[in-house]
């Protein structure tokens, strides 16, 4: 069974024609430009089976032959199930590139959603997980394509960096995972490409839903430029000029906005995505429109698109409110996550909704027993003891302690008292509202909401703090219950405070007085808190 939708020509070996010189040259052009880049580099070709698509593909075989390209790319092909024929086209397109000797893979996607876009994100994230980091993805995206996307994103109201357009050679990163997408053919016209096809009689796919003027690229398509063309003939090329002038305008904004994020991030909060905080001082002291395009670029950071002009301008009211009201929140719902931005004193905040459900998860407390994890003072084992205070599938919050580096600072002050390393345990346990904390920022003991103010602590992080003790133990008693307890840490994923008692007096076995000293400040230091993507 074929599909009426595939030209009907038969598979056959690419005729040895002479090339285009316009496409040869296009191709050739581009590669030479980024000669560096691609070096080393293993190149797929996505391919539809469409026009396009095939056409570059033929154009790769014609030139390998010729000994003007040192590989041949491998071919990508995406089924998304969107048309009942896609098994076909799929089945199509595997047949050609076997004629042609060219590898190929059929690869199958799961489409969130019914639109174009939603299409397009799943066919790009179904090829960039196969492919390997660092590979490059040839795309055949013409002239026309590069005219009807300025068109939809002028329409939609995008800036500078949406009306510059595709970009011939773009790096792509998500998460750990980095390729690049190459589109040689940007300043190609569409019945350059046809023509060629027609000459080789490829036997391409023509998606009925390409000029069905049911979604907005194929109305445009269809409808507008065809009334564009007879007000100038020259319409594709001068918008693609357009675009590349727009281009070389936003690699200058973005470089001063880089630039000036780099001025106003405050490192000591950042997380990866999940956290982003800028420092609003440092923000307000740009002029007006480079605050606008900061925001725009620090707002836009890890997501495929940028945000809406009405979030920027929202973002950027938050930031000029002079009031004490710390509840507003704003919502966006961008293309990989959603994200809450918030403002606590001087600070803007862009939160994932994944991190914020994290800080959520309830606080247990924990115990090491020092004896238990060989502690003494004759010791030469120096390694990390790790205790998770906070774990999910997203992101783990551990402590790590040098086990022998607390004994130094526990100083038993009775020399009939060896045993009393042994009975120590570090404790960690959530902060009770109610529990009163002496920190160095105030002159007594605080609690609640007076030393969340004190500390500087947000509203969403006030669920995330743990106090770090060193507790002694009733060796006596089979339960080993707690006798007394010091606290020498506060922390939250971010901060630590160390706390300010440092002389406990308790009982020995024997009912005994005993005075021990702790030395807060260097004890704290063996303790280090690390939060990290699980």
């Amino acid at each position: 069974m074929t599909s009426s939708a595939i030209i009907s020509h038969p598979i056959k070996p690419i005729a040895d024609l002479p090339v285009d010189e316009t496409l040869a040259t296009a191709l050739l052009s581009s590669m030479s430009e980024y000669s560096d880049q691609l070096h080393g580099r293993r190149l797929w070709l996505a391919c539809s089976g469409g026009r396009d698509s095939l056409a570059l593909a033929a154009l790769c075989v014609h030139l390998y032959r010729q000994g003007k390209l040192p590989c041949l790319p491998q071919l990508l092909h995406v089924d998304h199930g969107l048309q009942s024929d896609s098994q076909h086209w799929a089945k199509h397109v595997a047949n050609w590139a076997q004629a042609q000797q060219i590898p190929c893979r059929i690869l199958q996607a799961q489409v969130n959603g019914h639109d174009e876009q939603a299409a397009r994100q799943a066919r790009y994230n179904v090829m960039r997980a196969h492919i390997n980091q660092d590979d490059v993805l040839l795309l055949a995206h013409h002239a026309d394509d590069q005219a009807e996307t300025v068109l939809m994103r002028l329409i939609q109201g995008a800036g500078v960096n949406g009306l510059s357009g595709m970009q011939p050679w773009r790096v792509q990163t998500q998460d750990a995972h980095r390729n690049i997408l190459w589109r040689p053919w940007l300043t190609v016209r569409r019945a350059t490409i046809s023509a060629y096809a027609k000459r080789l009689e490829l036997p391409y796919i023509d998606d009925p839903t390409n000029n069905s003027g049911d979604n907005v690229r194929s109305g445009l398509r269809r409808d507008i430029m065809p009334i564009l063309a007879m007000y100038n003939p020259n319409v594709i090329d001068n918008i693609a000029r357009s675009a590349q002038l727009l281009n070389d305008a936003q690699e200058t904004v973005s470089a001063q906005a880089m630039q000036d994020m780099q001025q106003t991030a405050n490192a000591d909060l950042q997380f990866s995505s999940a956290q982003r905080v800028l420092n609003i001082d440092a923000l307000q002291e740009l002029p007006i429109y480079r605050q606008r395009q900061l925001l725009h670029h620090w707002l836009g950071q890890d997501e495929p698109l940028p945000p809406a002009k009405q979030l920027v301008d929202d973002v950027l009211t938050l930031s000029q409110r002079d009031d004490q009201n710390h509840q507003t929140e704003l919502f966006w719902q961008g293309r990989k996550a959603s994200y809450i931005i918030r403002r606590y004193r001087q600070q803007l905040y862009r939160l994932s909704s994944e991190w914020l459900s994290w800080l959520e998860i309830p606080l247990i407390e924990h115990k090491l027993t020092l004896a238990r994890i060989t502690l003494s003072n004759h010791s030469t084992d120096h390694n990390l003891a790790s205790l998770t205070v906070r774990s999910s599938d997203s992101y783990i919050w551990q402590l790590q302690v040098m086990p022998d580096a607390l004994i130094p600072f526990i100083e038993p002050l009775k020399d009939d008292t060896s045993d009393i390393p042994s009975r120590f345990v570090l404790k960690v346990a959530p902060l009770d509202r109610k529990q009163r904390l002496k920190t160095a920022m105030a002159s007594r003991p605080q609690a609640g909401k007076k030393l969340y103010q004190t500390l500087g602590i947000p509203l969403w992080l006030r669920e995330s703090l743990v106090v770090v003790s060193i507790a002694f133990l009733d060796s006596d008693d089979a339960e080993e219950n707690v006798m007394s307890d010091i606290p020498i840490l506060l922390l939250s994923p971010f901060s630590r405070w160390v706390l300010g008692i440092s002389h406990l007096n308790t009982e020995n076995v024997n009912a005994e007085q005993v005075s021990i000293t702790i030395d807060t400040d260097q004890l704290a230091k063996q303790i280090n808190s690390v939060v990290y993507p699980h």
